[in-house]
């Protein structure tokens, strides 16, 4: 799976899928409220960088070369684009 292009990111969701599953077992198992929203804000976040990663590797991976067939400009209209998409 490494030669994959996203394996870093299926790996960080499998991982939250594991994590998610435990969160599900506290709830059965009627874990105090606090401890089961702490953990599920972890996951959120680490779906959440998932996310950012992804979007990320489509911008490098994908429309770089569309951004870049169009010369300086392009360049600098990636450039823009990669700064601004660090607040997703």
């Amino acid at each position: 799976m490494p030669d994959h292009p996203h394996w870093a990111i299926a790996r960080r969701l499998k991982r939250a899928n594991g994590h998610l599953e435990t969160i599900i077992e506290m709830v059965e198992n009627d874990r105090p409220c606090t401890e089961i929203a702490q953990q599920l804000q972890a996951v959120e976040s680490a779906i959440g960088s998932a996310k950012k990663a992804l979007i990320h590797d489509h911008i490098s991976q994908s429309l770089e070369r569309s951004f870049k067939a169009h010369g300086l400009k392009g360049h600098v209209a990636l450039r823009d684009f990669k700064l601004i998409s660090k607040y997703l």
